[in-house]
């Protein structure tokens, strides 16, 4: 169900830049948090989603420098149009985030996992992301622009039955500094990979806070949050990391170096 109001708040007055970037997957959670740190940073954001209805509704909330374009990235003929659309309006594209995922917590046990399920997680978490390289790829070529890749720690690590996801997120990794080989010097390529992010609205984690067991469990000592991964973001699309591409950044608070015994 899609909400009838969208809660969120801008942490500062956007200006604007002239740059224009493309987030996926940005009507919520990381996306979202995403997209509007760079409206902050001076950026024209296009928000793209699947979800029309809470996509718009978004876009609306963070005021002019968002616009919402509605895609399923996993469809090719759907990722032409877009991309189309964005160059009409805004004539030009500095920056492509690609964050839309199918991450579905009810994974099942390998032996019973449907073709068709896994299928889809590849199409969106894969494919999608190579996709709106491959049309995106001239106009970012002509303002020496930057792709950013989500991840996920799961191409390192993984609980049990995530079979399809973390397949998914080890091609994207792959992809990435294939992309950033094929694609530089002209274009940078990275990827930023979140562990545990509390991606939920602001007035869901009031309502249900994290336990302090859940912090703590972090060496950072508190779970992410889209802030921490939106920051790091922001930093790989702007001119001071011009001598950094094909390389990934694990948001996680330390977890991945962590040794866990039971």
């Amino acid at each position: 169900m899609v909400e009838s109001t969208v809660d969120l708040q801008l942490t500062g007055a956007p200006t604007n830049n002239g740059k224009v970037a493309l987030v996926t997957g940005a009507a919520h959670g990381i996306g979202l948090g995403i997209a509007a740190w760079l409206i902050v940073e001076g950026w024209q954001v296009v928000l793209a989603d699947v979800d029309r209805s809470r996509g718009s509704k978004v876009a609306e909330a963070l005021g002019p420098n968002a616009w919402f374009v509605g895609v399923d990235v996993a469809q090719e003929s759907q990722v032409v149009v877009a991309v189309a659309e964005v160059l009409g309006q805004f004539g030009r594209l500095d920056a492509l985030i690609n964050n839309a995922a199918v991450a579905d917590p009810h994974n099942s046990p390998l032996e019973s996992l449907d073709l068709g399920r896994w299928q889809r997680t590849l199409a969106v978490n894969l494919t999608g992301p190579m996709l709106l390289a491959k049309y995106c790829t001239p106009y970012l070529r002509a303002h020496c622009g930057a792709i950013v890749n989500i991840c996920s720690t799961r191409s390192h690590q993984s609980e049990a039955h995530t079979e399809a996801y973390a397949a998914s997120k080890g091609g994207l990794l792959a992809l990435t500094h294939a992309l950033a080989v094929s694609l530089g010097p002209d274009v940078r390529v990275n990827a930023v990979s979140p562990g545990w992010i509390d991606a939920r609205d602001p007035s869901e984690r009031r309502a249900d806070p994290l336990s302090e067991q859940d912090h703590a469990q972090h060496p950072a000592g508190r779970v992410g949050t889209v802030e921490d991964v939106a920051a790091l973001v922001g930093w790989l699309l702007s001119g001071c990391a011009g001598f950094v591409t094909g390389q990934e950044f694990l948001v996680d608070g330390g977890m991945t170096r962590k040794m866990i015994y039971q």
